[in-house]
């Protein structure tokens, strides 16, 4: 009778441990937890991911809301999150090499976007009529971007709290000696302040300057064109000073050449499904599919869940490149 009990229990937990890896299709997977970071394309490939790693890999994905500045800071202090789909490395440089030596974070992905790119932005048409070719030239001309609090000194729209170009920004102002040139910072507050900003400048005709990135609709949109700030002052000072609002003594600089990349915790490395860990090293949204999709996300005031589907439903040809055979196979019967 104790054989034929013992050779139950173990048919039944063969047929659970068989239904289990057809269920996820590849290697134990457990529980992921992802930056949904808040700007638009971020949040888009933050589903992307859940969407994927979920029914492609049986993985059981929680979205982290997060900031590029307190996700790293909570990765690599806690390990958590897991993934950040898309954080701009220049931001943390120093912290990040430190957290990779010694083992707490990867950078799995080096180019989870092609041909991404942030720093200061104008307005095309007021570079083009006014001759603005570089920062200096913008410096000179406060009287074409009027701070809204006091128009007798120009402004330029700085990031919200708890994104690294918000430190950087504040450092810049302080190394270009801008304020002595008759300038001030306007603080967007929010991501949604941010993107306001230059709604109303596109809706008012006004001219606008700030930081921005992009592929972005509203860099296409707003006419806005990167802004030659000059040469690279080198990486201790962009890393050690001009990251670092403690501080005293940046120097002037072009911004940093953009690094984004999908970073990992040790967990997810150590843990994480083979095939999941494959995927993200894979995953690499062409520039033109992810300006498409942030149009279309803008234009239907989607959210990140409905323009990952819409994603996932439109560029099979895109995505399946990412996953394996099988994966691919389960994503689409989910759709």
């Amino acid at each position: 009778m104790n054989k034929i009990l013992k050779g139950a229990v173990i048919s039944i937990a063969s047929v659970f441990i068989a239904g289990s890896a057809f269920a996820g299709g590849h290697d134990s997977c457990g529980d992921i937890t992802i930056a949904e970071m808040d700007w638009a394309s971020a949040e888009f490939m933050a589903n992307v991911d859940k969407i994927i790693l979920e029914e492609g890999y049986g993985c059981n994905v929680e979205l982290v809301p997060g900031a590029t500045m307190t996700t790293f800071a909570s990765m690599d202090t806690k390990g958590v999150p897991d993934v950040a789909p898309e954080l701009w490395a220049n931001a943390v440089q120093t912290p990040l090499a430190k957290a990779e030596s010694e083992g707490r974070l990867f950078m799995l992905n080096g180019a989870p976007i092609t041909g991404a790119g942030e720093g200061w932005m104008i307005s095309t048409k007021a570079m083009q009529e006014n001759g603005l070719t570089t920062l200096d030239d913008v410096l000179a001309r406060p009287d074409l971007f009027p701070h809204p609090e006091d128009s007798s000194k120009g402004g330029i729209v700085t990031c919200p709290s708890g994104w690294g170009c918000q430190i950087a920004t504040n450092q810049l102002f302080k190394a270009f000696d801008m304020e002595a040139k008759g300038w001030m910072l306007i603080d967007s507050g929010s991501s949604a302040g941010l993107d306001g900003s230059i709604q109303k400048a596109i809706t008012r005709g006004e001219n606008w300057f700030g930081y921005y990135w992009g592929p972005t609709v509203l860099a296409a949109q707003g006419g806005l064109s990167l802004l030659d700030m000059g040469p690279f002052g080198g990486n201790d000072n962009w890393d050690n000073c001009l990251m670092d609002p403690e501080c005293q003594d940046p120097q002037p600089s072009g911004w940093v050449v953009s690094e984004v990349t999908s970073v990992v915790a040790a967990n997810f490395i150590e843990n994480g499904p083979k095939a999941g860990k494959a995927y993200i090293e894979k995953r690499s949204f062409p520039s033109d599919v992810m300006m498409e999709m942030l149009v279309w996300m803008a234009e239907n005031q989607a959210s990140g869940e409905d323009t990952a589907y819409e994603f996932l439903e439109r560029h099979p040809d895109v995505w399946s490149q990412w996953v394996t055979p099988q994966g691919a196979a389960l994503v689409k019967r989910a759709l």
